[in-house]
């Protein structure tokens, strides 16, 4: 209880050194119009509020680059200290005791919730009311409140889904006036991850609380937002009404362009690029793209070009709020960039090939204030051969230190995992948890309990997914080898500072793996006078990376026990080869059916009779099909319905498994089925990688 109090009583000292309040009342409607206003993080938010995080992080992380520092037990339970502010009543005889989550003093809300999984039952109370807002179970609260709320206000639930609830996380606001105090109820020595973000306003903010009735009394609000969050690239509505202005020219290797200049005050409310070379992917990282705003020097935005819009290497089509990449390779930003007197845009070619660069900008109105208003910012950096590594090798890796005053709105990692294991318990390589100092802070205000729970998501999942705030965008696979890209946008949840900001993310994997890339992006805001720790972009920053030659699985944590078998080796027939790095040894043994129903057998052999499972890793490709897989007649895979390996866009290695098995000593006859292609694909086929027979 008294740990709560202090680290609220800390917050909101800080945040009354602000200033005074001001502005309107801060209500449920208010929070969910901000979800989309890209103009509102352009301006330095008034009232302030800081924003801090609640979290079942190592409670022995206590000293910054102490001993404990880099302690890993963050929810999985039978931690060495319960991960909560305070133990309000301990465990009894079943296990089952309560705990504070927190309980913040003060105008405040709660900007977002996120678990990978949780026991027990939460009790929210907002306002010292006796009755809980919320009373139910506490995977629920963090993941996904909303259908309780829906049911009691009549709005219909499906209108929250993959608008507010993205992934693992949930968006709704839910402000108060004076507290917010949650209680969880649970065995600690079970799972239990969770983190709960929360605006702290300075001291007279108005803030009006939440209720379940918010929801229909500001239905008009949540239906407009969902419906711009449930497909942004569509339903985005610009302020603008000026004309775009267009971008059109040629690079040649070592030149510098430069594109379009305007003059302020004004604001680039969206910028649209789309590169075209014989080498696309490397063009798009070793283009580089400057922003700069009022003359300062090297300009507020240094990136790859690629890299800035969150889905390189390469074209990786998604859309959130804030970006959009298309199939065709067409680029668009939409965080709202203002300035005062001038902004110019450069292209520098650092490769060795010619870039045309296509698009525009949309000029908009925009009276500069000397108080408020910041210029955007987005300044790579990448680290190369790196050796991801896990205790005692685990360090923090810097994303921005910054001293000055502006709000932090988003981050982007895109990684070279070269990993060997085939099997996420091993390739795995975002256990690291982010560290946010704000201001004063002298632990971090904002501390997480991995990297994939920093991006909405869990349990080192391989899967490609979008969402308005968050995405994974690439992972080439199998598991979390190959290229990785992430992002997350805050845009309810941005972080505020007025002194200072030094955000960290450890590097911490499964297994140690030399070789390891880590490039990100740290987007903010800042009022003129910020600096940070940037260093200028080096030629061997911008090397063209390839994933290393001829590797092979290895059996190892979560594919212990395993015998690899590459397809073309055990397959009765003879089938094509591709080469390409993402491949085990190199190779893609290529099955191309002529009609469903056609079959492949191969031949496993098993050195010893006994229970395995069999896994089959394969590519997931535009030209894939559908197959099935039987064992002496008996389905092993696809019985209910086919492996549909199609995807668009991309090229993917994936693992599917058959359930336990009882294999007797010798070779195994398996065989595949063709069931089938995706309309419109000619030439379909089947890439076979490798085979796993893992004992049981």
């Amino acid at each position: 209880m008294r740990l709560a109090v202090l680290f609220s009583a800390v917050v909101l000292t800080t945040a009354i050194a602000a200033g005074d309040a001001s502005g309107e009342t801060v209500t449920t409607g208010s929070l969910v119009a901000e979800m989309i206003d890209m103009h509102n993080l352009a301006g330095f938010p008034s009232p302030f509020y800081k924003t801090v995080q609640f979290s079942s992080h190592d409670r022995r992380s206590s000293l910054p680059g102490g001993p404990d520092w880099f302690a890993n037990s963050d929810g999985f339970g039978r931690e060495p200290i319960p991960n909560f502010e305070a133990v309000l009543h301990e465990p009894d005889p079943k296990g089952i005791g309560e705990y504070l989550v927190c309980d913040v003093e003060g105008p405040g809300a709660i900007v977002r919730t996120w678990t990978a999984a949780i026991n027990g039952t939460i009790r929210m109370f907002l306002d010292d009311a006796d009755t809980p807002t919320f009373d139910g179970p506490a995977d629920e609260f963090f993941k996904d409140p909303t259908g309780r709320y829906a049911a009691a206000a009549g709005v219909d639930v499906g209108l929250f889904a993959g608008t507010f609830q993205q992934r693992d996380a949930c968006y709704l606001p839910v402000p108060f006036a004076r507290r917010c105090r949650i209680v969880w109820t649970g065995n600690v020595q079970k799972i239990h991850f969770y983190e709960v973000q929360v605006r702290c306003y300075e001291a007279g903010a108005e803030v009006k609380a939440f209720r379940a009735g918010d929801l229909k009394e500001y239905r008009k609000t949540f239906e407009r937002v969902a419906g711009v969050l449930a497909d942004p690239n569509e339903a985005w509505s610009y302020a603008s009404k000026r004309e775009p202005l267009s971008i059109q020219c040629k690079v040649e290797p070592g030149a510098t362009e430069e594109v379009l200049a305007i003059e302020g005050p004004a604001a680039i409310e969206r910028l649209t690029l789309k590169l075209t070379a014989d080498d696309l992917d490397a063009a798009l990282r070793q283009t580089v793209l400057h922003i700069v705003f009022d003359d300062h020097p090297w300009g507020q935005v240094e990136s790859p070009v690629g890299d800035f819009f969150g889905a390189a290497p390469g074209v990786n089509p998604f859309t959130s709020v804030p970006f959009t990449v298309d199939p065709d390779g067409t680029m668009t930003c939409r965080y709202v960039m203002p300035f005062a007197r001038s902004c110019k845009i450069l292209l520098q070619n650092r490769g060795k090939q010619p870039v045309a660069a296509a698009g525009s900008v949309l000029p908009a109105d925009d009276n500069w204030d000397n108080t408020k208003s910041m210029h955007f910012r987005a300044r790579w950096r990448v680290d190369h051969d790196l050796v991801a590594d896990t205790a005692p090798g685990v360090q923090d890796l810097p994303f921005l230190v910054a001293g000055g005053r502006g709000v932090y709105v988003g981050t982007s990692t895109l990684l070279l995992n070269p990993s060997p294991a085939p099997h996420p318990s091993g390739s795995w390589w975002g256990e690291g948890d982010e560290k946010i100092f704000v201001d004063e802070d002298v632990r971090p205000s904002t501390f997480g309990t991995g990297s994939e729970d920093y991006y909405n998501y869990s349990w080192s999942s391989p899967d490609i997914f979008v969402f308005p705030y968050c995405g994974q965008p690439r992972n080439d696979g199998p598991a979390n080898r190959g290229f990785v890209t992430n992002h997350r946008w805050h845009i309810l949840d941005a972080l505020p500072f007025q002194h200072r900001i030094a955000f960290y993310m450890e590097v911490f994997s499964h297994e140690r793996t030399p070789g390891f890339s880590y490039a990100r992006l740290a987007y903010h805001y800042g009022r003129p006078g910020i600096t940070d720790d940037h260093v200028h972009i080096t030629d061997e920053d911008l090397r063209v990376l390839e994933l290393p030659e001829n590797w092979m699985p290895v059996a190892r944590r979560g594919s212990a026990n395993s015998m690899f078998h590459q397809f073309e080796e055990i397959a009765d027939t003879e089938l094509e080869l591709r080469e390409g790095r993402l491949w085990a040894g190199g190779k893609l043994a290529v099955w191309r059916p002529a009609r469903p129903g056609d079959e492949l057998s191969i031949k496993v052999p098993v050195a010893e009779t006994g229970r395995y499972t069999l896994r089959f890793t394969v590519a997931l490709t535009p030209k894939s099909g559908r197959f099935s897989a039987s064992l002496d007649g008996k389905p092993i895979l696809g019985a209910d319905e086919p492996v549909d390996l199609f995807v668009p866009y991309r090229t993917l290695l994936r693992t599917f498994s058959s359930p336990p098995l009882e294999l007797g000593e010798g070779k195994q006859r398996i065989t595949l089925r063709y069931e089938g292609g995706p309309e419109g694909v000619p030439e379909t086929e089947i890439g076979l990688d490798f085979l796993w027979v893992q004992r049981q």
